[in-house]
């Protein structure tokens, strides 16, 4: 088949980061098309409201209401589908991926719910998928992995991977100031949604989690297979505490292979970095993730991980590869083909084969012989204390105990937590964090 002579583009979607790549691309066109040598053509974008005013303006001939059509136009090439949410996204990429074209995608949601159905499709029908936009923005993460470090294994991936989180977090810190008050000025500021739990909650993460972990390690874990916490019951005293013991705070996705057990194990949480350690100091809405390889050692990637700009220019990177793709028929650029086969696939790690030190917070009634008990019941399930603070609580007559133990594993510190939880003398329930001894 020969190559098209012009590179037709069609958006589905055309919100924040869709009226970003057409700004951009037709600002950068005669670059990218002097590089690519095809001309680059945005033809339609599918809007929910043909009647909203946008910031970006295009002619109304080039507007539709139906992202199917878009989809399934003969005469469109590419088609982005940056409209989000999992149910009609997922049949406009099938239909895209049936009809062979190429699609390009910044829909973390959609790969970790759909991702093995999608690269069958792609796989079957001659199309192909891009999506370096759906994790870290602007961070080139998912082409590092697959292109620029595939003679690798990957015993160990972290970072941050939620702009919105990292910038409460380091309000609290920096400001001493409560979630509550950092989360309201953050949706004021527009860095946080109205309804900001799938950020907080973890849940964002977890989803450009399992696709950093289906490109290092060829397998597709579900959020309720992972460990997914958020960052809500944090508090100005955590950071203080933190501080005191040479951490700061940060919301991490975590996934780490044991190669001789062939164990996979991924998880999202709050986690205490020493103060050195280089992801510990991002700040902001910026995104930082550490990539260790067996041959190459520890690689890092900082940057804005979200924003119109940001993922825009990951939206467009993917655009380019895809023109080139179809120019010069270079092959499949992301290759579905490379999952394991099933006698190579990891498992996923069972709780005691997870370990880590801990933070733990408890606030108890002040009375003689409460650390006792505590020190028993953790005792009782070979948790030993490296640490102790105590600090006045809010609470009249209520002492707040911060303990850190020697490595652990979730096993036993789920089945403690539960035990210290229902002492009579414990106030309210215990803060659990995992303490991150990666040595980069």
């Amino acid at each position: 088949m020969s190559a098209p002579a012009t590179i037709n583009i069609g958006l589905c979607g055309f919100g924040t980061v869709g009226q970003g790549v057409w700004k951009h691309l037709s600002a950068n066109r005669a670059d990218l098309e002097s590089r690519l040598g095809v001309k680059l053509h945005l033809s339609r974008a599918a809007v929910r409201d043909l009647r909203k005013a946008r910031a970006v303006k295009i002619p109304a001939a080039k507007l539709c209401s139906d992202p199917l059509a878009v989809a399934t136009d003969p005469s469109i090439h590419i088609v982005c589908e940056l409209m989000g949410g999992t149910t009609l996204a997922r049949k406009v990429t099938l239909a895209a991926l049936r009809a062979g074209k190429i699609v390009v995608s910044a829909n973390k949601a959609l790969i970790c719910e759909h991702g093995a159905e999608i690269f069958a499709a792609a796989q079957k029908h001659g199309g192909h998928f891009f999506f370096e936009a759906s994790v870290a923005g602007g961070i080139p993460i998912i082409k590092a992995l697959r292109e620029g470090l595939v003679a690798n294994r990957f015993p160990r991936i972290y970072g941050i991977l939620n702009g919105t989180c990292n910038y409460i977090l380091t309000q609290m810190e920096e400001r001493d100031a409560p979630y509550a008050s950092v989360l309201a000025e953050a949706k004021r500021l527009g860095y946080a949604e109205a309804d900001e739990s799938l950020d907080v909650d973890g849940w964002d993460t977890a989803h450009k989690a399992c696709v950093l972990a289906w490109l290092a390690h060829g397998v597709w874990v579900k959020t309720d297979q992972m460990i997914v916490e958020g960052i809500s019951r944090l508090t100005p005293d955590d950071f203080k505490n933190a501080s005191v013991l040479g951490f700061g705070i940060k919301l991490l996705a975590v996934i780490t292979r044991d190669f001789a057990r062939n164990e996979l194990c991924v998880r999202v949480h709050p986690t205490l970095l020493p103060a050195g350690n280089v992801i510990a100091n991002v700040s902001g809405v910026f995104n930082a993730i550490s990539v260790t390889g067996d041959v190459v050692g520890t690689t890092l990637y900082s940057g804005r991980g979200a924003g119109q700009d940001a993922t825009a220019s990951a939206v467009i990177s993917d655009i380019a590869d895809g023109a080139a793709l179809l120019t010069y028929c270079k092959g499949t650029h992301l290759i579905s083909e490379a999952t394991p086969p099933e006698s190579q696939r990891c498992r996923l790690a069972p709780a005691e084969s997870i370990r880590s030190r801990y933070y733990l917070r408890l606030t108890v009634k002040d009375q003689p012989g409460v650390l006792a008990r505590v020190a028993s019941v953790m005792a009782k399930h070979r948790v030993s204390i490296a640490s102790v603070i105590q600090n006045p609580a809010e609470h009249a007559d209520a002492a707040s105990l911060v303990l850190t133990t020697h490595e652990s594993n979730e096993r036993a510190m789920c089945t403690t937590l539960q035990q210290l939880a229902a002492l009579p003398s414990t106030l309210d329930e215990p803060l659990l964090l995992r303490i991150g001894d990666f040595n980069d």
